[in-house]
This record gives structure tokens, sequence and C-alpha cells, in this order.
């Protein structure tokens, strides 16, 4: 269980200089430009292309987070509306702002907007439809004390798991993330994957320039789920992505474009619209090929992955880039494959039928070498502790480190950023919000790069 106590620290996404625009959808309105504005995000993954194959009809896709508007224009008719295992942190009468979790469903099932949609946000899998489960509260919210400190609200996201399961979805995202396992979770993440439920985490924005590791986020980093890192459009992990070996896949997290609340659009950056992303090429493949076990669709993405580091695997961007094509293309693959009927004897038990060897025994020897042999295994066993221990302390030192804010900057389309903005603690996962002037300037940390260049936050090796 969680500890009642703890604050839950490792971010999901951070919102980079909020533009908030509103707007019908003709083409040079808001709508328009936003639409036109997200087409390299969409390109990226080549999400285009993919819609000839699949968009996603049919597959309900869990957002486990901070709630979703139902009535926001491009998820308009898309949303359910789930339980909040949150209610009663905020006051009586609260209405909720729901901004992370509409973002992130849009980045995954946004239809569009205004006359025939051609304005607002697409997502990945736009005839997809969003299961919304509250299971977070935003920075924000005057509940955020009350959530982070009562053991009410500890099992919160495994209840939100099952919930999702029992419910319809296929595809889980979930766009947060705690240092603290707990063996509620792991077995909520169990019970989903043992029902046919695939199941998406963002991997965790503390990571830093440089190769350096950083400790694992959970649910990301447990087993069955695919931790998705941030890159930028090179291919490059963002300095602020998470790098371990949790991480399998990675996706654009820098200046993504997605919808908020009450006819907004916002821009953000973070491992969370990276997971958004990878939930809803899933959805595609989960659309066109049914039957394929969640097992056989983590393969396809995996192994149609582009932008492949060198030697096949990085912990700073897993197994490469998600490409939707390809994915779809993989899965095909695998959904025509007929499983072998049997293999032959010769298959077990070697090719050549001859006379069997008759191997005699050295006594004396066998006990020489199972002396050595349990030597061997003493200094493994005291090696794994050793190693348990520095685990133990890197983890704990990785604590002790801060978390600042990119400074201003200007916002999409050409409008100018707001304020100077600091990241927040949100439970789960940090977003940014207005600098108080009062408080005294935070120094740069592990979370957010300082500006340099015209691409902050990126990196050029694996």
């Amino acid at each position: 269980m969680l500890s009642p106590r703890a604050r839950l620290v490792v971010p999901g996404l951070a919102l980079a200089g909020i533009t908030v625009l509103t707007g019908a959808a003709a083409p040079g309105s808001v709508g328009g430009q936003v639409r036109a504005a997200e087409q390299p995000q969409l390109r990226a993954v080549e999400a285009p292309a993919a819609w000839r194959l699949s968009q996603g009809r049919g597959v309900t896709v869990a957002v486990l987070d901070t709630g979703v508007d139902p009535s926001a224009a491009d998820l308009a008719g898309s949303v359910t509306t789930g339980p909040d295992y949150t209610l009663g942190a905020d006051p009586p009468g609260y209405q909720p702002p729901h901004l992370h979790g509409t973002f992130i469903a849009s980045l995954i099932a946004g239809h569009g907007s205004g006359p025939g949609q051609d304005g607002g946000v697409i997502g990945i899998a736009p005839a997809a439809r969003v299961l919304s489960v509250r299971v977070i509260l935003d920075d924000q919210e005057p509940g955020l004390g009350v959530y982070n400190s009562n053991p009410r609200y500890a099992n919160a996201i495994d209840d939100g798991i099952r919930y999702a399961t029992r419910h319809g979805a296929r595809v889980i995202n979930m766009s947060l993330g705690t240092g603290q396992p707990t063996r509620d979770m792991q077995a909520a993440l169990g019970y989903a994957v043992s029902r046919g439920v695939l199941v998406v985490a963002s991997a965790g924005n503390s990571g830093h320039p440089g190769a350096g590791f950083t400790p694992y986020s959970y649910p990301a980093a447990f087993t069955g789920v695919i931790s998705v890192a941030a890159v930028n459009g090179a291919g490059q992990r963002a300095t602020f992505s998470d790098r371990n070996s949790s991480v399998e896949l990675s996706a654009p997290g820098i200046s993504i474009i997605g919808a908020g609340p009450g006819g907004t659009y916002l821009q953000a950056s973070g491992t969370s619209p990276a997971s958004a992303f990878v939930a809803g090429v899933a959805a595609l493949i989960r659309s066109a090929y049914p039957r394929l076990a969640p097992a056989q669709v983590a393969q396809a993405l995996l192994a149609s992955a582009r932008h492949r580091p060198a030697g096949g695997y990085s912990p700073s961007t897993g197994f490469g880039e998600v490409d939707a094509v390809a994915a779809l293309h993989a899965a095909g693959r695998l959904a025509a494959a007929r499983p072998a009927a049997g293999l032959a004897a010769r298959g077990h038990f070697g090719h050549a039928a001859g006379p069997v060897q008759v191997t005699h025994r050295a006594a004396a020897r066998i006990a020489v070498l199972a002396g050595v042999a349990a030597a061997g295994t003493a200094g493994v066993i005291i090696a794994l502790v050793v190693l348990t221990v520095l685990t133990v302390r890197t983890v704990r030192d990785r604590r002790r480190l801060g978390a600042a804010g990119p400074p201003g900057a200007a916002g999409p389309f050409g409008v100018a950023a707001p304020a100077p903005m600091r990241p927040r603690n949100v439970g789960l996962i940090e977003l940014l919000g207005p600098a108080d002037p009062a408080d005294p300037a935070e120094p740069a940390g592990p979370d957010w790069p300082t500006a340099a260049g015209p691409e902050p936050g990126t990196e050029t090796g694996p």
C-alpha cells in the first residue's frame, strides 16, 4: 500500500507555455491553426498514413488521469465517464478542471471539430472511444493536500485499473507515475493483462542530460506495462525523460499540441503525451487485429520501431520510436502466422541416432567442483546484497534533487507566452503553473533542462 504521508513526485506532463486559444474550425481560425500546427506530431508517428488501415473503431481506451471534459468539442460523443476515485478530496461544490486528462484523451482519440471536423485536434485513433477514470488531481485543485495525505486514496490507481478492465477497456493509458511500487498496483496490472488489456504508461520526467540513469517509475517499470520515453523530432531522448532499463519504446514528447477543457488548446512537453501516442497506436492495432494478445500487440509495437538505437536497444529510447504504419504491418504478420503444428523428435533430441555415451563418475573431482560452486554461489549472493544497497542509496539520493521549470518562451502560433512557470507536485505527476512572484528563483533541476538552442530538452546520444 502507498504510504499516506508520502508525496508522490514522478511527473508525466509539464505544461510549458500554456496558450489558451478559442474559436471556430475554419481554416483561418484557431481550430484551423491547431489542425495545421499538430501535423508534424502526427506525421512523426505516421498516423495519417496509418488511418488508411485503421482508425481505432470499436476499441475503448481507458484514460486513468485527472478526468476528461466530455464536452470538449474535439472529444464530444467519444467519452464515457467512469467513477471518480478522488471523490471527497476537493471541497464540496468544487468543479475539477480536468486539465491533464482532457489533454491526454485528445491525443489518443480526438476527432476534430467544426464543419466537417476539419479543425481542432485529431488523435492517433480518432474513431476510438475513451473511458475516463479519475484517479489523480490536477495541480491547482484545492484538495491536493488531502489526496496526498489521506490513506483513503492510496489505492485509487489500482481501483481504476480494475474498473477499466471490467468495463471493456482494451487499452489502458496511465500518463502518471510514482517511485513507490506496491503489491496492490502490481496485482491490479496482472488482473488487467490476464484479461487481455494492453497497458501503456509514461516513463517519467526525472531525467537529466548525460548518460546517468534515473530511478524506476511505476506503473511503467512493472512487467507487462509498455514504458514510454519522450523524444524530439530526430528521435533523440528529451533530457527530462527518464533513462533506465524499464524504457521499451519512445514517442514525440516536446511541444505537443492537444485540446484542453472548455474549448481551449494547450501546448505541452513530457512523457505523458508520448505515452498517449503509443496508446493511440495500440488502439489502431487492437481495432484492426482484435484477436492479438497484449503480448503480440507489444511485440508489433517494439519490433517495428523506427530510429532503432545502435545495438537494438537503449535505456534512453527503448527499442526506438513508435511507427504506426510499421506497427500495423507487423501486427498483420503476427495475426496471419500459423502456430507450429508440432516439433519432430529430432528437434528435441538431436539429428543423429547412435550408441548411448556412458560417462563414468569421478567422485573426487565432483567433490572439488562442488566446493568451488558453493563458494561462487556465496559470492553471487553477497554481490546481490551489495547491489541492492547501492540501488536503495541511489533512489534516496535522487529524491534530494530539486526541480525547476524552463524559462518563459513564446507560445504556439506566435502568441506571447504567459508568466514564467515552475513545476509543482501533482500527486502522481507534475504540472507547471504560474510562478509565484514572492517565491525565490529555483535552480535548474533534473526534471527540466535550461533553455539552450532552438529545441531545448534533447540529447544527441542514446
